[in-house]
């Protein structure tokens, strides 16, 4: 996430065909509609631990941290290192995933300065969207626009983040899934990575025609240094 863009998402948002190697699905929690918005937000402290949760602390403690109000994204604690530490929500997601309103998707994500020059943006249009009551065929077309007339960029060469906490709730697989990196790559790069084949260890995410694709790699530990399960 960030979503939970774990579109982010996810966010960011983490479909099941996407990535073979979860076996936690579950069946859809999602809305049909944004619900109100109270559900979609979170206690201020709790919102910057929750996002710094999601890289190193060694990063995360230096880094810029948002928080979601209900008038979007807004800076809670200046960063010295150029890494943002974000908290995506279900909107973070495809626009054709089942869980895109989902009140409950939390995905913690810290990317790095290329990732955050050209994803950070977008999460942040795209809460304002979201609370602002746009659809999600609204929200894909403002999208296709903001592509078209470069206010939103494809990602930067070596543009990634952490997704490493264990605290938040992604859809289609309930609880944190596993920690692991991000990658954020246009859509010619994605075979460059050898994701979602036989025994690779890196898979993808394609979240549509104008959106970038998205490697995850797993790693074995959470920020907090303890192991992953298996």
């Amino acid at each position: 996430m960030v979503l939970f863009r774990l579109r982010r998402a996810l966010v960011l948002l983490l479909a099941v065909t996407a990535l073979p190697f979860s076996a936690r699905a579950a069946s859809s929690e999602g809305l049909p509609t944004r619900g109100p918005i109270s559900p979609y937000l979170m206690p201020r402290q709790a919102e910057i631990a929750l996002a710094r949760s999601a890289g190193p602390p060694s990063i995360a403690a230096n880094a810029e941290v948002l928080v979601l109000t209900p008038n979007g994204f807004e800076t809670a604690v200046k960063g010295t290192n150029g890494w943002v530490c974000i908290v995506e929500r279900s909107w973070n997601s495809a626009f054709d995933d089942t869980e895109f309103w989902n009140p409950k998707e939390r995905g913690p994500d810290c990317l790095n300065p290329p990732a955050a020059r050209t994803e950070i943006p977008q999460q942040i249009q795209e809460a304002k969207w979201a609370l602002a009551g746009l659809n999600r065929q609204q929200m894909a077309e403002e999208t296709k626009t903001a592509f078209v007339d470069r206010s939103f960029k494809s990602p930067e060469p070596g543009a990634f983040g952490f997704m490493l906490s264990k605290e938040g709730y992604l859809n289609h697989a309930r609880g944190p899934w596993q920690p692991h990196m991000m990658f954020f790559v246009t859509k010619d790069q994605v075979a460059s990575y050898g994701s979602n084949v036989a025994n690779s260890p890196t898979a993808s995410k394609d979240r549509g025609p104008y959106l970038s694709a998205m490697i995850y790699v797993p790693v074995p530990a959470w920020s907090d240094g303890s192991p992953a399960p298996r």
